[in-house]
Order: C-alpha cells, then structure tokens, then sequence
C-alpha cells in the first residue's frame, strides 16, 4: 500500500515479473499506475508490503543503496523524459555508462548505436531543448537500455510518440527483454503498445489484478 497524505494511491497488488517478461500496466489515469511502478522500482517506498529484487527485499533498502541499485541493474523511462538539459543527446544517452565507470570512446559507440537504432543519429548534437517532445522521449529509451538493464521501468514510453516511432520503441524493448533476458514493466493507455506484452496487468482504484496474457 501507498497514499500521500490521507489519500490512498495504490491499495493493494502483487506481481512477479519473470526475466524476459514483458508485462503492461494499464488502467485509468489517477488509478495508481506510476506509482506502482515507482515502487517497484524503489524510487518510492510503500507504507506497507515488501518488493523484492533478485532474493533481496529492495524497500528496506537506505536510499544510496537503493540509487546504487536503479543505476546498476534498472533502467528507467520517465514519463516526461527527464534529459539533462545542459548535456546534448548522445552524452544524455552515455551518462549512465559514464556514472558506471566506462570510458568515453566505448560508451560513445555502444550510445550511437542504439541512437542508429532509434533513427535519432542526426541529432546527438542537439541539446533537450532543441528536440520536440517525440524525440526527447526516444533520447530517454536509448538512455534507459544503454547500461543493459536488468529490469526497464518504463511510464508511458511512447506517450509522445506516433504510431511508427512507437512501434520501434515497443520492438527494441521486446527485442532487449527477448535477447537479453530482461524484464520489462511498462505503463500505457494504449492497447496497441499493451499487445506488444506477455502479459497485462490492470490498476484500478489502487488495486492491481492480472489479465490474461495479451
């Protein structure tokens, strides 16, 4: 369970996400969905229930450990992309290599490929402000999978973006989720972004309960 305040924002769920797994979160707005998926991720803590990651129980976690954690082993698509606006795109997409210790020229390589990936190669150079919203959203994807992430978090990922683009977002996280064994959570509205997972998972009023395989 989680509330702000007095007001109860996810009441109850519980969910095992396999590794290859691609499963959707769907449901109204307001139902509880990000919140959900903060929790899962360890960005929020529950006021009661555990998540558990890999065998460890990742909520009684003290924060740097649980930051050291989402930089390691999660990889996150915020709903507003959240770039760094002082950096360009190809070094928005290489940060989390860089924070990890990697050199620049490999990071570099490994960031413009998946940017190649993402038809954004012509723009590595712009910075967040210089995009529109579709290409920032796609600067974010490329973000979140360049470390080779465990487990991709991702809140309406293509929210911003047509129906092309989106389809090329949802193809490269199954693809990763498929060849990588990683897991991928992601929230939607969109059936058609929800058929691309294995499974759904519907919020309402706080309370998350599994649907067939989509």
């Amino acid at each position: 369970m989680k509330s702000f305040g007095p007001t109860p924002a996810l009441r109850g769920a519980d969910i095992t996400v396999a590794a290859g797994e691609v499963v959707a979160v769907m449901g109204p707005s307001g139902s509880g969905k990000s919140t959900l998926l903060h929790c899962l991720a360890g960005i929020l803590l529950p006021d009661s229930g555990e998540v558990w990651f890999d065998g460890q129980r990742i909520d009684s976690l003290p924060e740097p450990a649980r930051s050291q954690l989402r930089r390691a082993r999660f990889g996150f698509v915020f709903q507003f992309g959240q770039l760094v606006p002082e950096l360009p795109a190809l070094e928005n997409v290489m940060l989390p290599l860089l924070l990890a210790g990697h050199r620049i020229r490999p990071a570099r390589a490994v960031a413009s490929t998946l940017l190649d990936r993402l038809e954004m190669s012509g723009l590595q150079r712009r910075r967040p402000g210089e995009l529109s919203g579709g290409q920032a959203q796609r600067i974010a994807v490329a973000r979140a999978l360049v470390a080779q992430p465990t487990v991709i978090f991702a809140d309406e990922p293509t929210g911003s973006l047509d129906t092309l683009a989106g389809e090329m977002v949802m193809d490269l996280l199954v693809d990763r989720a498929r060849d990588q064994g990683a897991s991928v959570v992601l929230v939607t509205h969109d059936a058609r972004v929800a058929s691309f997972a294995d499974r759904v998972v519907v919020v309402r009023d706080g309370v998350a309960s599994a649907l067939a395989a989509a």
